[in-house]
C-alpha cells in the first residue's frame, strides 16, 4: 500500500531571486552529476571487462577483447549481485529505468524523492552499464538530477509546485548534460515530467538545462554525439514524393517495433516476478548470466560484443555504413530488444533511451538497405533512415515525440533530416498508440494502479474568474432579524442569505436550512449560520478560490465580494460552493476528455 507523504514543514513559495539561485545550483550539480556518472561507468567497465583501472572510455568505440576470455560471461553476473545488494539495502526505487519513479514523485508525492536515491542510482546504474548491462544512462541521470532538485526543495522550505519544478529541472539538466542536448533536455522535462507549463515553470528548467549543458561541454566537448559523413551534404529533396512516402513506411515499421519493445520488457518482468519474484539475487544473477552467455557467443561469432552497454559504437557503425547487411542489422535489433528487456526485467538499473537509439538505428538501417535493394534508383541512403529510425523508436517507445525529434537533431546536427524524422516519429507514435495505449514510462505506474496524465491542457481553473462561476441569487439579512425568513426564501430564487452584523459579514445561511420552516428566532438562526467561509474577490481566478478553500478546509463556500478590501454585505456579489467547483471540473472534462475523438 502506498505510504502517503505528509509534509510537516511550512510550505510557502520562495522569491524569484532565491529560486533562480536554486535553479542554477541544480544545473551545476546535474552537469557534474553527469560527468561523475559517466566516469563511474568508465571505471567499472574497464575494471570488469578489461581488468584495468581507468576512467577513460569512449562509448562510440567497440569494447576490446576481454583478457578474461570466456569468463567475461561472469562480469554481468558479478555486477548484478552488487547492484541487487545496493538496491535492496538502501533504495528499492533505484531499480529499473528511473523515469517512472520520477513521474510517481511528481504526481503522487509532491515532488519528494529520497536524497539517498541519487547516490544509489549512480552506483547501481554505473555498475550495471559498466559490467555490460544492455541499458542506457539517461534514466539514471534523470533520477540523479531529479533527486537533487527534490532534495533542494526539501532542505529549503518551499511550495510543492516549486519543488516539482526543481525535480523537472534536474531531470532536464541531466539529459542535457549527458547528451549535449540543451533544447532536448527542456522538452524532455516539458513532455514527461512537468505538471504544468508557464513562465514560472519553464524559465527555471531552461536555466538549469543551460547551466548543465555548459558544465557537460567543459568535460565532454561541444561536438555532437554522432558523426554522419554520408549526410554532410543535403540528401533529401521534396521533388521526390516516393522518398517522402518511404519514411511513412519506416514510421509504421518502427511503431510496431516500439510496441514490441514495451510488451517484451513488461512480459519478461512478469515472467521473472512469477518465477523468481521473492529472490531478487537469483532473479538478477540468473538473467545476467543468460545475457553474459549471449554477448560472449556474439563476440565469438561476429568479432564484437555489440549489444553490451549503451551501444553507441553500433549506432555509429550503422550511421557510417560499416554494417550494411540487412540480415545482420535485423539480428542486432532483435538481440538488443531482448537484451535490454532481460537486463531490466531481471532487476538491472538503467535507462531505455540509448537502447531505443540502438534499435531505431538498426531497424532504420535495415529498412533503408532493403529499399536500396528493392528500388535502387530512388537515391536512398540507409544512414538517413537510421537517423529517422532512432527518432521514431524513441518517440514511439517513450511517447515524447517532440523530444525525440529535437534530441536526435541535436545529437547529429543534421538539419536536412528534420522532415523525414517528423514523418517517422508521427507515424511511429500513432501506430504504437493505436496498438498499445501506454508508453514504456507510463505503463509501470499504471500497472501499480495509478494514473499518469499523458496530455498538456489549458487549465480552466486559471482561465475563469470567480465572477464567471459564482451564484448571484443571494440576499442579505441582519443577525437580529427574526421575521418571515422561511416565507422570504420560499417565494424567491435566493440560494443563500448572507448574514451580517454591524455591516460586517459573519456567515451564510443556505436556502435549505430555512426553507419550508416556521419563523425562526434569532437564537435558532444563529445556530444555522455557516461561519466557516472564505472571502474571494470577483476577479480572483477559480484556482485562487480553490487555494483559499484548501487553506481553510473547514470552509464550505466562498463569499465573493466586489472589493476584497471591503467585507460589508453591501458589496457581496455572490457565493461559490464546493458543488460549483465540481461543475467547472465537469466542464473541464467535457472539453478535454477526448471521449468523442477518433484520436
Amino acid at each position: 500500500m502506498r505510504q502517503e507523504y505528509r509534509d510537516t514543514r511550512i510550505e510557502r513559495s520562495v522569491g524569484l531571486l532565491k529560486f533562480s539561485i536554486f535553479s542554477v545550483t541544480v544545473g551545476v550539480v546535474s552537469g557534474f552529476g553527469a560527468v561523475v556518472f559517466r566516469a563511474l561507468i568508465a571505471f567499472f567497465h574497464n575494471l570488469f571487462f578489461l581488468g584495468t583501472i581507468s576512467a577513460e572510455y569512449d562509448a562510440n568505440l567497440h569494447t576490446p577483447d576481454s583478457p578474461w576470455g570466456a569468463l567475461v560471461i561472469l562480469a554481468p553476473v558479478v555486477g548484478a549481485l552488487i547492484v541487487t545488494a545496493l538496491v535492496e539495502t538502501f533504495a528499492p526505487e533505484a531499480r529499473g529505468h528511473g523515469v517512472p519513479e520520477v513521474m510517481d514523485a511528481v504526481y503522487y508525492r509532491k515532488g519528494v524523492i529520497r536524497p539517498v536515491v541519487a547516490l544509489i542510482k549512480s552506483l547501481a546504474s554505473a555498475l550495471c552499464i559498466g559490467c555490460g548491462g544492455s541499458v542506457g544512462r539517461e534514466g539514471p541521470i534523470v533520477q540523479i538530477g531529479s533527486s537533487f532538485g527534490s532534495t533542494m526543495g526539501q532542505l529549503f522550505a518551499m511550495s510543492p509546485r516549486q519543488r516539482i519544478v526543481l525535480v523537472a529541472a534536474g531531470a532536464g539538466g541531466g539529459i542535457a548534460a549527458t547528451f549535449n542536448t540543451p533544447i532536448g533536455g527542456v522538452l524532455f522535462a516539458v513532455e514527461l515530467i512537468l505538471h504544468e507549463i508557464s513562465v514560472k515553470t519553464l524559465v527555471p528548467v531552461v536555466i538549469t538545462t543551460a547551466i548543465a549543458t555548459y558544465v557537460g561541454q567543459l568535460f565532454f566537448g561541444v561536438h555532437p554525439s554522432f558523426v554522419i559523413p554520408a549526410l554532410e551534404k543535403p540528401y533529401f529533396h521534396l521533388a521526390n514524393p516516393w522518398l517522402l512516402a518511404s519514411y511513412g513506411g519506416l514510421g509504421v515499421f518502427v511503431g510496431l517495433a516500439s510496441t514490441a519493445f514495451i510488451r517484451v520488457l513488461y512480459g519478461l518482468e512478469d515472467f521473472f516476478e512469477e518465477r523468481l519474484g521473492k529472490n531478487h539475487y537469483v532473479r538478477n544473477a540468473g538473467g545476467m548470466l543468460i545475457f553474459g552467455i549471449v554477448i560472449y557467443l556474439l563476440k565469438v561469432a561476429s568479432g564484437h560484443y555489440y549489444i553490451e552497454g549503451v551501444g553507441y559504437a553500433v549506432v555509429q557503425d550503422v550511421l557510417t555504413g560499416k554494417i550494411p547487411a540487412f540480415s545482420f542489422l535485423v539480428v542486432l535489433c532483435l538481440l538488443k530488444l531482448f537484451a535490454t528487456s532481460l537486463t531490466l526485467a531481471s532487476g538491472g538499473s538503467g535507462g531505455i533511451f540509448s537502447p531505443s537509439l540502438f534499435m531505431g538505428a538498426t531497424a532504420g538501417g535495415a529498412y533503408g538497405s532493403l529499399l536500396v535493394f528493392l528500388i535502387p534508383g530512388l537515391g536512398i541512403d540507409p544512414a538517413a533512415f537510421a537517423v529517422a529510425g532512432m527518432a521514431g523508436m524513441v518517440g514511439g517507445t517513450t511517447g515524447a515525440a517532440l523530444t525525440a525529434i529535437v534530441m536526435i537533431f541535436e545529437m547529429t546536427l543534421d538539419y536536412s533530416v528534420i522532415l523525414p524524422m517528423t514523418i517517422t516519429v508521427a507515424l511511429s507514435y500513432g501506430v504504437r498508440k493505436l496498438l498499445f495505449k501506454e508508453s514504456i514510462y507510463t505503463l509501470k505506474p499504471v500497472r501499480r494502479g495509478y494514473v499518469v496524465p499523458d496530455t498538456l491542457q489549458a487549465d480552466l481553473l486559471h482561465a475563469k474568474r470567480a465572477r464567471d462561476l459564482m451564484d448571484t441569487h443571494i440576499g442579505t439579512i441582519g443577525l437580529s432579524e427574526t421575521g418571515h425568513i422561511a416565507r422570504y426564501v420560499s417565494n424567491s430564487e435566493i440560494s443563500h442569505l448572507i448574514v451580517q452584523e454591524d455591516d460586517k459579514i459573519i456567515g451564510a445561511l443556505p436556502r435549505e436550512s430555512v426553507e419550508n420552516r416556521q419563523e425562526e428566532t434569532a437564537f435558532n438562526l444563529k445556530e444555522k449560520i455557516l461561519k466557516d467561509f472564505v472571502v474571494a474577490n470577483e476577479t480572483d481566478t477559480l484556482f485562487n478560490v480553490i487555494e483559499k478553500l484548501h487553506r481553510n478546509n473547514k470552509a464550505s463556500l466562498a463569499i465573493v465580494v466586489s472589493d476584497k478590501k471591503k467585507t460589508d454585505s453591501r458589496r457581496v456579489a455572490g457565493v461559490i460552493t464546493r458543488d460549483h467547483l465540481t461543475r467547472i471540473l465537469e466542464e473541464y472534462e467535457e472539453l478535454f476528455s477526448g471521449r468523442d475523438d477518433s484520436i
